[in-house]
């Protein structure tokens, strides 16, 4: 793609890498960016999760618990040396910023929205335990937004460590073409370094070396040889398979240089074609800075991925690329919110297309409203650096701008275009909470509307029967912090109730609903009447409403009021005031009257026709579902499979893997609460879970009624 960089930025966009690290819980993400910070020289003094003082775990409740709860962004700088390997850009400064993400599901929007905006990622996964839930989730994430990846297996020094089933599990349940570039030089306690596939030499480090700093680059062991050469012939197979340059060559029984195999493994890495794979142990300090090296040798640029395309807002149907290009017209999209304490609301931002500078005039096409920068800032973690400018391909800071969220599109008011946002999934569990003294109150209402700002998976609304206070997200970890942060940042001390299912409701059959609405006391009265049909729509399709009046029975401008009073309807419920969801509705016929009709009586039988309708329909109540995995010893799985059984979970499927079995199991939410708990007791402390979000079912008959009862809301308490 040609483009134009500016002249006054320091690094081009072509020595420019947009990457983010994403894997499951505790696979060694945040440890394997703080050595990539070491090495590029960023930072001089390596930090450890378990001591909590890492630079992207900067806040007190990630170094108190030593998981990453926030996506953090930094930058570091990395020349690529040869030292004897065949590099594509070796010599050349190349500007890499990176994106730490969570691995715990209740944040998984934090990675949705880092995914939106980058180019490139490493999935990092755990050379024990290979591709587990999250590392799928994170993984899909990565699909749905098309960035390419390259895979690094940490953990090589871990007893049970094993690359050739991390790589085969990486193929059969990601459906990756992963091939591996590097190659481990021993393993467990003896895992000293990496074999380079592709340029055939061995990366050995001096084990007595506390930093990692010293390691020699050699032939490769006389007893890996043969290893080594296989997994080139692979590779080249691999390659060859996909890519016409190498293809020719090998037809031709000609040599693949390494420095042809590395251009062709670029080209196929950024069409995400294939996955170069590498290994390592972050937490040993060895095999990081071949991954530095393959980031700016594979990852792309960019430049090397296809512009991102908008929608002209006053014509959804058109579409507007917008091309990388420092002479371009501004163009940016806002993925996350932050409120900083020191300096206000902060607004990150990927710049796509232009520059942006202290003073100049952006517009929202959202809002349609216009705004001056006052500060562009440049992140280090939770340090923030004031700059000028900003150019295409930049990731920064803006500060003091108002009505955003996000997703929401920055750009020239002579560009006007909107980017695709990113999508966040439901929140499926909710409590009730109180301020503690009245003068709290406030401070609270103030909290909660800031921290809905910045995560848009957290929500808060008043339960309009109780007048509650309600706030929702992904899990009792996400709402546990929530509170904590209420506490923390905004003073507020907060009572809480017992967390509440996110409940669905549905209907299992068609049916016809009528709903009037007649008031009459004197003067001008009040008259709506409207029938309706309802019938299931497909799992996962949503709600959908149509307009099937013929001949004016309902007038024209009546329908919306009615639309409004059916949507009022569904988002309350009939069986038990939770939202409806898959449903077809049908306005087929009403009445009016010439002087007594009016919007508010005609959204009145809408909510009667539609409630009517319901009640007809066999109306069911919708669970939520957990995809669980239970990692545990063998001599436990007996106790937990009963434990999973009790709990009203259906297994899926059973895994043996080094020394250990894996659990696969669907389990409702309502029955997972204090699961931590009792998989530490059952099993000694040995076993460990992880859970996502699945899908919803119907609750069974036999505990619908105790279900009914207890998601009723109840008085807060602390």
């Amino acid at each position: 793609m040609k483009s134009v960089n500016s002249p006054q930025r320091q690094y081009s966009m072509e020595c420019t890498r947009n990457i983010g690290i994403a894997a499951h819980i505790d696979a060694g993400k945040t440890t394997t960016t703080e050595r990539i910070l070491f090495y590029t020289g960023l930072i001089h003094k390596m930090g450890d999760v378990d001591d909590g003082n890492t630079v992207t775990d900067w806040m007190e409740q990630e170094r108190e618990r030593g998981i990453t709860i926030t996506s953090a962004a930094t930058t570091c700088y990395w020349t690529p040396k040869e030292e004897g390997l065949q590099k594509l850009f070796g010599g050349v400064p190349h500007r890499v910023n990176i994106i730490d993400t969570p691995g715990h599901v209740d944040f998984t929007a934090e990675v949705e929205r880092s995914m939106r905006v980058l180019d490139g990622a490493v999935a990092v996964f755990c050379g024990v335990a290979g591709v587990q839930p999250q590392s799928e989730t994170v993984w899909r994430q990565a699909t749905k937004y098309k960035v390419p990846r390259i895979a690094f297996v940490n953990k090589m020094d871990r007893v049970g460590a094993n690359f050739e089933n991390a790589v085969a599990e990486m193929r059969k349940k990601l459906g990756a073409y992963a091939y591996p570039v590097m190659l481990p030089i021993g393993k467990e306690d003896q895992f000293q370094g990496v074999i380079d596939v592709i340029n055939q030499k061995a990366i050995l480090y001096d084990l007595q070396d506390a930093v990692g700093l010293n390691y020699t680059i050699t032939e490769v062991p006389a007893e890996l040889e043969d290893a080594a050469r296989l997994a080139l012939e692979e590779l080249i197979s691999a390659v060859a398979d996909k890519d016409d340059q190498v293809a020719e060559l090998v037809i031709e029984d000609k040599p693949v240089s390494p420095l042809v195999l590395k251009q062709a493994i670029r080209r196929l890495t950024c069409r995400i074609e294939m996955v170069p794979v590498l290994c390592g142990s972050a937490f040993r300090k060895r095999g990081v800075q071949p991954l530095v090296d393959a980031v700016i040798d594979y990852l792309p640029s960019p430049l090397d991925i296809p512009a991102p395309v908008g929608q002209d807002p006053a014509n959804a149907e058109s579409q507007v690329p917008v091309a990388p290009d420092d002479d371009g017209k501004f163009c940016s999209l806002a993925f996350k919110l932050w409120s900083d304490p020191y300096v206000g609301k902060l607004v990150f931002f990927r710049v796509y297309s232009g520059q942006l500078q202290k003073g100049d005039i952006i517009y929202n096409p959202r809002t349609r409203k216009r705004e001056r920068v006052n500060r562009v800032m440049m992140i280090q973690a939770d340090k923030r650096i004031d700059v000028e400018t900003v150019y295409s391909g930049d990731i920064a800071a803006l500060v003091g701008l108002k009505n955003i969220t996000t997703g929401d599109t920055l750009c020239d008011e002579s560009f006007e275009v909107c980017l695709e946002p990113p999508t966040f999934p439901e929140p499926v569990i909710s409590m009730a909470v109180e301020p503690k003294t009245k003068a709290d109150r406030e401070k609270l209402s103030t909290g909660l509307q800031r921290l809905a700002e910045e995560d848009p998976t957290f929500r808060c609304f008043t339960n309009e029967e109780t007048g509650q206070l309600i706030i929702a997200g992904m899990g009792e970890l996400h709402l546990e912090i929530i509170r904590d942060r209420l506490f923390r940042e905004f003073k507020v001390e907060a009572n809480a109730g017992a967390p509440q299912i996110a409940y669905r409701e549905t209907i299992t059959r068609a049916a016809e609903g009528e709903g009037k609405f007649i008031r009459q006391s004197g003067g001008r009265g009040q008259y709506g009447h409207a029938i309706v049909t309802v019938e299931r729509n497909e799992r996962g399709k949503g709600v959908v409403i149509e307009n099937k009046i013929v001949g004016g029975a309902i007038p024209r401008e009546y329908i919306p009021a009615v639309i409004d009073g059916i949507n009022e309807a569904i988002g309350g419920g009939v069986l038990a005031g939770y939202p409806m969801v898959d449903l077809q509705v049908q306005i087929i016929d009403g009445t009016f009257h010439e002087v007594d009709s009016s919007e508010l009586a005609f959204k009145m039988a809408g909510i009667f026709a539609l409630k009517e309708a319901v009640k007809k329909a066999d109306p069911i109540l919708l669970e939520p579902i957990m995809k669980v995995e239970v990692t545990t010893p063998e001599e436990y799985q007996g106790d937990l499979l009963g434990d999973l059984n009790r709990r009203r979970g259906k297994i899926v499927s059973i895994e043996a893997k080094n020394n250990a079995t894996s659990l696969y199991a669907e389990v409702p939410l309502a029955e997972m609460f204090g699961y931590a708990t009792a998989i530490r007791s059952l099993s000694k402390g040995r076993a460990a879970y992880s859970m996502e979000p699945s899908h919803f079912e119907q609750v069974p008959n036999s505990i619908l009624t105790t279900i009914l009862d207890s998601a009723k809301p109840k008085p807060a308490r602390a």
